[in-house]
């Protein structure tokens, strides 16, 4: 196949996008990127004419009969369709058979032909230079949702990342923000062979592509599911609100869930001389303040403004309603959970939370939550740190019960000054980035919240491509603590 059939159906396939270029391109000429306009005649044969390209062009890729269940809501009804599991950029297929909206990078519009095409369907762009683009997103999406079905639908991965369809991972909150009926739409691919994954482990987007190309015929499924409309709860909770449509969805599916993400993945494998341990803590609380909404306000000014708020407090211990008080929330079950993390004789200091929560937020960039935990530790009058205050910014870096910093605090404090800067510790990462390993640190095994939040991976062989299942054994009792929604 790779040298009669695959190479006939890469040059038509290639031909179709070519020949779509010029409708998407006259149906873009003078759109307005910020306002919708009534849809033309003309502008509606466009519409059809593209859909059309688009169908053969899938059905010279082998995917020659699409099965479509349920019926597609209007926009009027779920102006959002919550689309899973994501798995392939193979799931455009139903994005060109509705010439539904899309949340794409900004950078897509600057590629030839293929940007044209995008801008056609009005996509939702994010900037990775713009720090802010996550708000403006969110704002984007809300503003589209609430149009009264004037915008086209907003078709959203609710879980951000692909996957080998296996299992559903958290659902990120943002296509749920704005509180509107959204539309769940399940995604299969029935092959006897899999050759449609696309994930961070296993073969690359040319490989893949080539394999499915070489199918004689490649199945696809989609399943639109009744709309979910939120209730009041829901409205104001947008983690709950997502939990309960993956929920739903993973029934529909047949599939289990995890309460992790990819990014808590990218946490886990996250390499430097600050790599996580095995039995770390710092997973469950990624889970945990994902599930509070904390992560989504996130930025880098935020973890400042924390750090300096916890630096005032002059490492004043909370009790749990005092944390709760700090974090603005009730004392749920989650709050209590991290609470546990953290407390020590019934209070914590939240200062050990503030480091955590940029480890969380900012896994590529130790350095700077280090530094960040200096800045909330050390005297004011010489801006150094003693043994036990780096005994407790680095077990609280790496999410473990102890850390042994004795020998390694003497290698450091060189002069024997009795505290060390940030600099100080800097110097010695670089000429010594082993240093945990070298030095001994980690001396305990598995701390008990760790081993509680985390036990249910043990032993169990890695279930959904990219992280091992933390799934819980009973099936009847995940996200249970989430499923509040009243009949």
């Amino acid at each position: 196949m790779s040298v009669t059939l695959f190479p006939v159906r890469l040059l038509f396939a290639a031909f179709m996008m070519l020949l779509a270029w010029p409708f998407a391109f006259v149906a873009t000429v003078g759109r307005s990127e910020d306002a919708v306009e009534p849809l033309s005649w003309w502008r509606g044969l466009v519409d059809l004419a593209l859909k059309a390209i688009m169908r053969a062009m899938w059905f010279s890729g082998g995917f020659h009969w699409v099965r479509v269940k349920g019926r597609p809501a209007l926009p009027s009804e779920a102006p959002i369709l919550t689309m899973a599991p994501h798995s392939s950029y193979f799931d455009a297929i139903p994005v060109t058979m509705t010439m539904a909206s899309i949340v794409m990078k900004a950078e897509s519009k600057d590629i030839p032909v293929w940007g044209t095409l995008i801008k056609f369907i009005r996509p939702v762009f994010v900037s990775r230079s713009d720090q802010d683009s996550r708000r403006k997103t969110v704002e984007e999406i809300k503003r589209r949702a609430c149009s009264d079905g004037k915008w086209p639908q907003i078709m959203i991965f609710p879980e951000g990342t692909c996957t080998n369809r296996s299992c559903l991972i958290a659902f990120k909150p943002g296509a749920f923000i704005p509180g509107v009926p959204v539309q769940p739409v399940l995604l299969r691919y029935p092959n006897e062979m899999d050759t449609i994954s696309w994930t961070w482990q296993g073969p690359g987007a040319f490989k893949i592509l080539w394999l499915t190309l070489c199918q004689l015929h490649n199945f696809v499924e989609i399943e639109y599911l009744p709309t979910y409309t939120p209730s009041e709860e829901e409205k104001e909770d947008p983690a709950l609100f997502a939990s309960n449509v993956r929920r739903i969805m993973a029934k529909a599916l047949g599939l289990p869930i995890i309460d992790y993400s990819f990014e808590d993945c990218q946490l886990a494998m996250a390499k430097g001389p600050l790599r996580l341990p095995t039995h770390t803590c710092l997973l469950e609380l990624a889970r945990l303040v994902r599930s509070l909404g904390l992560k989504t306000r996130v930025t880098d000014e935020v973890l400042h403004e924390e750090a300096s708020r916890a630096h005032k407090m002059c490492g004043s211990r909370l009790d749990l309603e005092s944390f709760a008080q700090y974090l603005n929330k009730s004392t749920t079950e989650a709050v209590q959970d991290i609470f546990s993390l953290f407390e020590e004789h019934g209070k914590m200091d939240v200062r050990e939370y503030v480091i955590a929560l940029s480890v969380v937020c900012r896994p590529f960039r130790y350095l700077e939550t280090i530094k960040l935990a200096f800045r909330m530790f050390e005297a004011q009058e010489d801006g150094g740190v003693v043994e036990d205050e780096l005994a407790i910014i680095l077990k609280t870096a790496l999410g473990v019960g102890d850390f042994a910093v004795c020998d390694l605090f003497r290698a450091i404090d060189c002069q024997d000054k009795g505290k060390i800067t940030f600099d100080d510790f800097c110097r010695f990462m670089e000429n010594c980035p082993d240093f945990v390993e070298q030095y001994h640190c980690l001396l305990e095994p598995i701390p008990q919240h760790s081993r509680e939040s985390t036990s249910p991976s043990e032993s169990r062989p890695s279930t959904n491509g990219f992280c091992a299942d933390f799934s819980p054994r009973d099936p009847n009792t995940h996200s249970d603590a989430h499923c509040k929604k009243q009949d």
